[in-house]
């Protein structure tokens, strides 16, 4: 909404930010509208002082003033924007229900439709930046179901909503500027420029600055518009994933069955390895055969811990994390591009009796963790690659499956291993 993206939306959003970065995918539709929001004059004295103090940072960054001027004089703190950015997807679902929606029947059967309708403009965009037309086609679906969905909020609202206040301010103020020096430099008008709540926008869901520094022609018809032309859209993915160093024609990866005994302080995708090495160890494909060789160096992701399935991934399925920032989406990508050329389901079933953790007990979970002495980084509510590595690093220490997944047993021992030492406060 759905980030230093190379940068399309999560990436900032997600380090940020460019969570950066795009609109959450339509699958899973996100929260049920809540009820209008109270009044709060003072936030909405602080976001006034906000818009009509930016003024001066945005023209020294080299925006109009008649431009800042008119993309502001309508807008509002949208309290909307601010709920949503506590409730992202790909951070707060469970990822075996991310998945359902975003690789369902009905988008692989669309996606299908869309390989076969933009044949030419995908075979032009395979030929000039090499990406595969399946990867594109997944972004396409998963971001805005194929141009369905891409956004109703205010591009300006939305970016000076998250950038008066908030735990995204460096981000949307970065994206805030972009978006005024990209509706100068295109001409668009700024009631045609709606985003997601997170400023992403099109086709392919790009945040202002990945706009400026990789947005490409890709109809050849003079303009960039990336909420009317697919081929522009599908092109400046391309431009971006080219740019994130997208290698043509290797894999992203697949899935793989591991050895009893497995040494799961291994399955991190910071730790690569030759395939030689992880056949070594007795990991093999999902099927049971050997590891073929020449893939060059993988990494074990187990985006379910020890009790899902396990996935082997290569240099593309990382370059997929600088479009979108977490490792769900990733996998949704790849697994529908799969889809969309005939592959599989995935095999191993998901351990869809284990109950996500809620909102405060990631919270919970972060902070008993720094109080035992394993630090997760900053405590946020994401259970992201710091809070995987404190969890691991825990694991290790307590001689348990060192797999980093969060759980509600995990979560108990934690807490009661705190009460009992009598380090939680």
């Amino acid at each position: 909404m759905k980030p230093s993206r190379l940068v399309v939306l999560w990436v900032l959003i997600a380090v940020s930010a460019c969570a950066t970065a795009p609109s959450p995918p339509t699958p899973p539709p996100v929260p049920a509208i809540a009820p209008p929001a109270a009044p709060n004059p003072e936030a909405d004295a602080k976001f006034s002082a906000f818009i009509r103090d930016f003024r001066a940072t945005a023209v020294a960054a080299g925006v109009s003033p008649q431009t800042y001027d008119t993309a502001t004089a309508n807008i509002t703190r949208n309290p909307r924007v601010e709920q949503l950015n506590l409730q992202q997807p790909e951070f707060t679902t469970p990822v075996w229900t991310y998945l359902d929606g975003m690789v369902s029947d009905a988008r692989v059967s669309r996606g299908q439709e869309m390989l076969s309708r933009e044949n030419p403009t995908l075979t032009a965009v395979e030929n000039s930046f090499g990406v595969s037309r399946a990867i594109l086609v997944a972004i396409w679906g998963d971001e805005t179901d194929y141009g369905e969905s891409m956004g109703s909020f205010n591009m300006f609202e939305a970016l000076a909503t998250l950038a008066y206040d908030g735990p995204r301010v460096e981000y949307a103020r970065r994206e805030f500027i972009a978006a005024l020096k990209m509706m100068e430099k295109e001409h668009f008008s700024p009631a045609d420029m709606t985003s997601s709540w997170a400023g992403a926008f099109g086709q392919t869901q790009f945040v202002p600055s990945t706009f400026l520094a990789h947005a490409v022609d890709g109809d050849a018809d003079g303009t960039i518009d990336l909420w009317k032309s697919p081929a522009d859209a599908l092109a400046s993915a391309a431009s971006v994933l080219a740019g994130a160093g997208w290698k043509k024609g290797s894999i992203w990866g697949y899935e793989i069955q591991l050895p009893q005994g497995f040494d799961y302080s291994n399955a991190d995708l910071d730790v690569s390895k030759p395939l030689t090495s992880w056949a070594a160890l007795g990991v093999k494909t999902v099927s049971g055969r050997e590891l073929s060789a020449g893939d060059g160096l993988g990494s074990i992701y187990l985006p379910a811990g020890a009790r899902g399935p396990a996935f082997l991934v290569f240099d593309n399925f990382k370059v997929i994390l600088k479009y979108n920032n977490a490792t769900s989406y990733a996998l949704a990508i790849c697994t529908l591009a799969d889809r969309l050329e005939g592959g599989g389901r995935i095999v191993t079933a998901w351990p869809r009796d284990e109950v996500p953790l809620a909102p405060d007990e990631r919270t919970t979970l972060q902070t008993t963790l720094k109080s035992l002495g394993f630090d997760p980084g900053v405590i946020d509510g994401v259970l992201g690659r710091g809070t995987r590595a404190a969890i691991r690093a825990y694991q290790q220490a307590r001689g348990l499956t060192a797999d980093g997944y969060p759980t509600k047993d995990l979560l108990a021992r934690l807490m009661e291993e705190a009460n009992n030492s009598g380090t939680k406060k």
